[in-house]
C-alpha cells in the first residue's frame, strides 16, 4: 500500500494496513543535506531534497511543508532573523507595524514579489513531481491573524485588539486578501491538501468569541478558496484549548493536526469519541519528548495515543508540533517503527 493509499483511507474513516505516521520533520531535515538552517528555509531546491529525502529515507505518509512561521511576512517587507540552529523569525527590533497607526500600512499585496513565498511555492512544485502521486504533499499556510502577529509583536498585537480593534480587522483582511490569492498558487502547482496554521483559535490566547471576531470569517473565506476547487482543508493548531467546533464550523475541514485535547474535551478519549467519526485526527506527541523522554517514556506515549485513536481508522500519528529541529532522527524512527507494528490493523 503507497503512502497516498494509506492517507486516503485514513481520511475516508477506513482502517488500512496499519495508522499513518509523520513526525512533523522539518528544520532537522537540513542535516540530511548538509545544508545551514537559512540555506535550507531560503532555497527551494536544497529544503525540497531535505524533505522529500526525510520522508524516503523515514518512510513517512506524508510531507507538511512547515518551512517556518515567517514565510507570509515577508511579502510586507518584514525584517527577519535567521539563527544557525533554529527557525527563523522576525526581528521585533524592526516591526512592520510599531504603532497603531502602522496598521494602515498594512495592504493587499502581490505575492508573486515576496522571495519567501514564492520560494515555498517552489518547494511545493518540485514535491509534487518528486513525489509522482504516491505520497500526499500538504502545503502549510500561516493564517491572517497570526501573519499579523510577525508583523506586530504577539503580545503588543493581543492588547491592540483591545485598543484598536478596527485596525487590527482591517489589517488581517488586507492580509487575508494576499493570502486567499497565494492559496490559489499553492494549488495550481499540485498539492493535495493545504494546512492553515490558526494559532489564535486557541483558550491559551484568546476566547472563542473573540477569535470568531477576529479571524473566523477570514479562514472561512481561505476554507472557501480551498473547496471551491475541491482542495482537502486542514488544520493546524498545537494550543492548549483549540477551538475544534468553531474551526470546524468556519472551516469544514477534513483533518486537525494538534497537540491537546481541544476546549470541549477533558482529554483525548472525549476527543475521539466526540470528533473521531468525522474528522481525521493528527498527533498528539509531544515534540519535547523527543530530547527529554527515556526511550521508554517515548514508546509508551507513542502507543498511547494509537491506542486512544486508532480504532475505525481517520488517525494519524504525528508530533502535535514541529520535531525539535537539533534533535536527532532515532526518535522519529522509533515513531513509525511503532506505526507498523503496534499500529497494525
Amino acid at each position: 500500500m503507497t503512502a497516498m493509499e494509506r492517507v486516503l483511507k485514513c481520511l475516508q474513516h477506513e482502517e488500512a494496513d496499519r495508522v499513518p505516521v509523520y513526525p512533523i520533520l522539518s528544520g532537522v531535515t537540513r542535516k540530511l543535506v548538509n545544508a545551514t538552517y537559512e540555506r535550507w528555509s531560503g532555497d527551494a531546491e536544497t529544503c525540497a531534497e531535505a524533505l522529500f529525502t526525510a520522508a524516503k529515507k523515514f518512510d513517512l505518509d506524508c510531507i507538511v511543508t512547515l518551512i517556518d512561521l515567517s514565510i507570509e511576512c515577508d511579502a510586507w517587507g518584514q525584517a527577519l532573523v535567521f539563527p544557525e540552529n533554529a527557525a527563523a523569525h522576525p526581528d521585533y527590533s524592526d516591526c512592520v507595524v510599531k504603532e497603531i497607526e502602522d496598521y494602515a500600512k498594512i495592504k493587499k499585496v502581490d505575492y508573486r514579489n515576496s522571495k519567501r513565498m514564492m520560494m515555498h511555492i517552489d518547494v511545493c512544485r518540485r514535491l509534487v513531481e518528486q513525489a509522482k502521486g504516491e505520497l500526499p504533499i500538504v502545503a502549510f499556510v500561516f493564517g491572517p491573524l497570526g501573519t499579523l502577529s510577525m508583523l506586530r509583536n504577539q503580545q503588543d498585537l493581543y492588547m491592540d485588539i483591545y485598543d484598536a480593534p478596527d485596525e487590527v480587522k482591517n489589517a488581517a483582511k488586507e492580509i487575508n486578501e494576499t493570502l486567499k490569492e497565494y492559496t490559489n498558487a499553492l494549488i495550481d502547482v499540485g498539492v493535495n491538501a493545504i494546512m492553515f496554521d490558526t494559532l489564535f483559535a486557541s483558550g491559551s490566547i484568546m476566547s472563542a468569541d473573540m477569535w470568531l471576531e477576529f479571524e473566523g470569517g477570514l479562514v472561512k473565506e481561505l476554507a472557501d478558496v480551498c473547496h471551491a476547487r475541491n482542495m482537502p482543508v486542514m488544520i493546524h493548531n498545537c494550543g492548549h484549548k483549540i477551538y475544534f467546533k468553531e474551526q470546524i464550523d468556519m472551516m469544514k475541514p477534513c483533518a486537525i493536526s494538534f497537540l491537546h485535547p481541544p476546549a470541549d474535551c477533558a482529554d483525548f478519549a472525549e476527543c475521539k469519541a466526540k470528533y473521531g467519526g468525522d474528522l481525521t485526527l493528527i498527533g498528539c506527541v509531544t515534540p519535547a519528548s523527543v530530547v527529554t523522554a527515556t526511550d521508554e517514556e517515548w514508546d509508551k506515549e507513542c502507543m498511547e495515543q494509537i491506542d486512544i485513536f486508532k480504532k475505525g481508522g481517520g488517525f494519524m500519528l504525528a508530533t502535535g508540533c514541529e520535531y525539535p529541529s537539533g534533535a536527532e532522527f532515532t526518535r522519529a524512527e522509533r515513531m513509525v517503527e511503532l506505526a507498523k507494528t503496534y499500529g497494525a490493523y
